[in-house]
């Protein structure tokens, strides 16, 4: 690697965190510098993971004031985010990496296309049931399980989960879009943090050398300056700008890993 590989990655590392503070959907930038870098897609995925879960800390942080009153949210959603992305790991790590490669423009385009559409399903579900409608016990199991669904998305690749979440929470109720990305921080931060933990046990006892570390180290530095930057930015300007970049990348990426898999 070279000092342009390097500032490639942090450049896209930074970017990630600041995307990821406002709409979501980061990881698709990091994923595809690593991958343009020579990485293969799980050393990308897991590199990628290890390296934006600071970026999410430092996002979380930044919408600290705008938490108040979403606690229930947080503390019901939790448990199946951490049992999901347990899961998801460990389907990742079982996943032969040719398997893997072959999934990856399916894997963005799905996140791609959640992108494009959360605010159409969020704005159906408001108006079929109202902004302050009751959240009854089938209500709240449901988005339980929605929750554990993204935990399991969460820990086999990650890019999306922050989208799937906003609808979710929309879907719950929320209005409030920087409290529902304060939401989205910590249990995307639990998610992450899960598997995290579940790649580098499996690092240290199989030596998969799926963790690339100086970039790993650098990039992480990079997502939480972003992270920070990206939660103040978000109360100055719109997701909807971010959203159609992100959605643009997204789709770029799918139709070249496309075009690598069969061309």
């Amino acid at each position: 690697m070279n000092i342009v590989h390097y500032l490639t990655v942090m450049a896209a590392a930074f970017a990630a965190g600041t995307v990821n503070a406002i709409a979501g959907g980061g990881t698709l930038l990091t994923f595809g510098a690593l991958m343009s870098i020579g990485l293969t897609g799980q050393q990308a995925n897991v590199t990628s993971t290890l390296s934006l879960w600071p970026g999410s800390i430092g996002g979380f942080l930044g919408y600290r004031e705008d938490m108040a009153g979403a606690r229930k949210f947080t503390r019901r959603l939790a448990p199946p985010s951490i049992l999901g992305a347990l899961a998801g790991a460990f389907l990742m790590l079982k996943t032969p990496n040719s398997v893997f490669d072959r999934l990856i423009p399916w894997l963005i385009l799905t996140a791609t296309l959640l992108m494009v559409v959360q605010d159409p399903i969020s704005r159906w579900v408001r108006n079929l049931h109202g902004e302050e409608h009751e959240r009854s016990a089938q209500w709240w199991m449901g988005a339980i399980f929605f929750q554990f669904l993204v935990g399991i998305y969460g820990g086999y690749f990650g890019a999306g989960i922050g989208i799937l979440m906003l609808a979710s929470l929309g879907m719950l109720g929320l209005t409030d879009i920087h409290q529902m990305n304060g939401v989205k921080a910590v249990l995307a931060t639990a998610m992450n943090g899960v598997a995290i933990l579940s790649f580098l046990a499996w690092e240290f006892v199989m030596h998969p050398h799926n963790v690339v570390w100086p970039v790993m180290v650098m990039m992480a530095i990079a997502a939480t300056l972003g992270g920070l930057f990206g939660s103040h930015l978000a109360h100055r300007v719109g997701r909807r700008a971010v959203r159609f970049l992100v959605v643009g990348v997204g789709f770029s990426l799918t139709a070249w890993y496309f075009y690598k898999l069969h061309g």
